[in-house]
């Protein structure tokens, strides 16, 4: 046997696992970038909740809604006292799914921003089963959105109506004195739709548990 021809069985080895050992790597360097990306997207998904809030609040001036800790803190706070009156208009509607009446008892109120106010809707469930509804409201101007604080709403809640159930719904609401000047009046809208989820776990049949059987 010839120098050309002799082989060190180490030397092939070490050139057979190069590939593999090659392989391998890109391999885990592709699992930890897929991960990286997995991690980086599930925060980005998260950052997205408040990225749209700001965008809404700081730059669109729109206020998203409040609840009714932001309403009480504005009722805590102490009002200036001032002659200032605005208008408030108040609007309802209803999903073409939802066979409910649905209207504000008074169209309009003149309020003293600073001042607690109570005003009602009225529901009734028009159909013969019961339905479960949920109130979205608005506030116009978009930009007087931030001033509007409901402490007592039917939107906070689902709303479950039998079968020609009527129902007073009331709200109460102050407006912020930092609303400003130009701003006269305000449009409260509530619009209700069919809770489908709800709705289908209202009509689904009651299992009983079943009673205990005694011991032969």
């Amino acid at each position: 046997m010839n120098g050309a021809d002799a082989r060190d069985p180490q030397t092939d080895a070490l050139r057979t696992d190069a590939p593999q050992t090659a392989g391998a790597k890109r391999r885990k360097l592709g699992i930890g970038g897929m991960v990286a990306v997995s991690v980086l997207a599930f925060g980005f998904s998260f950052a997205l909740v408040p990225l749209y809030r700001i965008a809404c609040e700081k730059v669109l001036g729109i206020r998203l809604e409040r609840g009714a800790a932001d309403g009480e803190a504005v009722a805590a706070a102490p009002a200036a006292k001032n002659d200032r009156m605005v208008t408030v208009m108040f609007d309802a509607g209803v999903n073409s799914k939802l066979p409910w009446e649905f209207a504000p008892h008074r169209m309009s109120m003149r309020v003293r921003p600073g001042e607690l106010y109570e005003t009602t809707y009225f529901a009734r469930n028009k159909s013969d089963r019961d339905i479960v509804g949920s109130a979205t409201p608005s506030v116009a101007p978009a930009r007087a959105s931030q001033y509007f604080n409901k402490t007592e709403c039917f939107c906070f809640t689902a709303q479950t109506l039998v079968a020609g159930e009527s129902r007073e719904m009331p709200v109460r609401f102050i407006v912020d004195p930092g609303l400003p000047e130009d701003v006269r009046t305000l449009t409260l809208s509530y619009t209700f739709f069919k809770n489908d989820v709800l709705t289908a776990e209202l009509a689904a049949p009651k299992v009983s548990p079943k009673s205990p059987q005694s011991a032969p």
